[in-house]
């Protein structure tokens, strides 16, 4: 794991400290870039592992623990991560031997040096995945041996959910609690309503749709979903991702009926937001649509549930009742549009601990 720098950091010598004291680094800003995750491989162990630790965040399934701790061991981890290694092997970057969110993450890390390490030297970006590897507790220590004396943590979620951005915060905070010199911390609120969020999707949507030989009769923003039991209880998540919806669809002056917002990714039998993805996917193509495209605005980097649910299996499911025209837009990911969100974000959010 390497970090990115734009200087060495301060020391402190013996001119300033007792001779006896050990050295120290100090002074330096770290970014952290935390995404959700990886497994390590698509063997059946190794996705065993990743959901073990996935699926037993009290944030993520919010169940009675004693009864999800029987159903996820006796039945889930022995079941799932088999036909879940499948999936992900036909989105395996075989290269790099890693899940494509683990390639892309990295490459946001080290474009934003590129783009931000000119405005302070002390800057030093990093990034993390919440579950598997590089975890969140190593690179914060990381990052404090490496001199930064205060993080900025960016969870790279547009819309907020205690399942994704929260649990974020559960781990940082985890790790904090067991420093004896814990650096100063901010943690990067969402973006749904950012313009430059907003219009980089825009951009990038219209560039994507004049590459294609045909023009979607239906257009679906599908975001992941989450239980609507959560939702009740005051999760702001369905609010911000309808914002988003909403004010791209502004953007883009298309109409209702052609630009359409879907939740995709269910698990189990509660019901979750809706419409949903795939159902919707079916309808559209059963009552006649002929030709559909589906971007994921709440997901900063392509994976699973992009390449291989939308790409894949609702391509097929659209394909299967009588659609034509299929195309998966891909994520901002590291593109210039991309990053120039992700800059936008870093920087309001370091204001006053960096030259303007």
């Amino acid at each position: 794991m390497t970090m990115t720098t734009t200087a060495p950091a301060a020391q402190a010598t013996a001119t300033t400290l007792p001779s006896a004291h050990p050295k120290i680094a100090f002074g330096r800003i770290g970014v952290l870039l935390v995404n959700l995750g990886t497994p390590e491989g698509t063997d059946y162990w190794s996705m065993r592992r990743y959901l073990k630790e996935f699926l037993s965040d009290p944030r993520v399934i919010e169940a009675n623990r004693a009864l999800w701790w029987f159903v996820l061991n006796a039945i889930i981890l022995t079941k799932r991560p088999g036909p879940k290694g499948k999936d992900y092997e036909t989105i395996w970057n075989k290269e790099r031997n890693e899940g494509p969110l683990k390639t892309i993450t990295r490459g946001q890390a080290e474009k934003l040096a590129a783009r931000i390490g000119g405005r302070d030297e002390r800057i030093v970006v990093d990034w993390a995945m919440r579950y598997g590897f590089p975890s969140m507790p190593d690179r914060i220590e990381a990052l404090q041996k490496a001199g930064c004396d205060r993080i900025l943590i960016v969870p790279l979620y547009p819309q907020y959910a205690a399942a994704t951005t929260a649990t974020v915060g559960d781990k940082a905070f985890e790790k904090l609690a067991k420093m004896r010199w814990q650096p100063s911390v901010r943690l990067a609120p969402p973006w749904h309503d950012d313009p430059v969020y907003i219009d980089a999707l825009a951009t990038s949507l219209e560039g994507h749709l004049k590459a294609l030989d045909f023009e979607p009769e239906v257009i679906l923003a599908s975001f992941h979903g989450i239980p609507k039991s959560y939702h009740e209880k005051g999760d702001p998540y369905a609010c911000q991702c309808i914002k988003t919806a909403r004010l791209l669809r502004e953007r883009l002056g298309m109409s209702e009926q052609k630009f359409r917002l879907t939740f995709q990714s269910r698990f189990g039998k509660e019901e979750w937001l809706q419409p949903y993805t795939d159902k919707t996917v079916e309808a559209l193509a059963k009552s006649g649509v002929k030709r559909m495209a589906i971007l994921n605005p709440g997901f900063t980097a392509d994976c699973l549930e992009t390449l291989e649910e939308i790409g894949g299996e609702n391509a097929e499911i659209f394909l299967h009742n009588g659609g034509e025209k299929f195309a998966a837009i891909p994520c901002l990911n590291d593109t210039d549009e991309g990053m120039r969100v992700i800059e936008a974000v870093v920087l309001r959010e370091l204001a006053g601990w960096i030259k303007g």
